[in-house]
């Protein structure tokens, strides 16, 4: 019986998802996957990238992960081949809501969402068996807390707002 490493996760994740733990590649594909959505309109921004290597770092990725997202060959991935190693110490845990979560919010990262961005969160989505009218549910979930943040800002000027 082999037996898997699991890292552990970050409050980031223990208190609204549930999750503890998850192996060093899990990590890996989770991001590799969310380069390769975000990807899709030619190019990863640096905006982008910075946005991802954050949120690993904040849910507790060790950094072994995070130093092969600069150098990954996205545009000759595919998103199939990355997903079963997605997984946490959770059975009932499902990558696939999750990724299209992450991805619309890496995606808007740069300020932009380009069109060929939210069509491959779509189809990524349809990939992973999300199907799309749940897609629009992420999509309004990251507005109203692009939103929120907003207010937070205003109201506590917060930067300069």
């Amino acid at each position: 019986m082999t037996t898997t490493r699991m890292v552990p996760m970050s409050d980031l994740c223990q208190d609204p998802y549930g999750l503890s733990a998850a192996p060093p590649e899990a990590f890996l594909n989770h991001g590799k996957a969310l380069l390769v959505i975000a990807g899709a309109d030619g190019e990863g921004s640096e905006a982008e990238l910075a946005r991802l290597v954050d949120h690993q770092r904040r849910m507790g990725a060790p950094e072994e992960v995070i130093g092969p997202y600069e150098e990954f060959a996205h545009r000759r991935a595919e998103l199939m081949d990355l997903l079963p190693a997605v997984r946490t110490d959770v059975d009932t845990w499902q990558a696939a809501p999750h990724l299209v979560y992450h991805a619309i919010q890496m995606c808007g990262a740069d300020g932009v969402s380009a069109e060929a961005e939210r069509a491959q969160v779509l189809r990524a989505a349809r990939v992973m068996g999300v199907p799309g009218d749940i897609v629009l549910s992420p999509h309004a979930l990251v507005d109203m807390e692009r939103a929120a943040g907003d207010l937070r800002a205003v109201l506590f000027r917060v930067n300069g707002a």
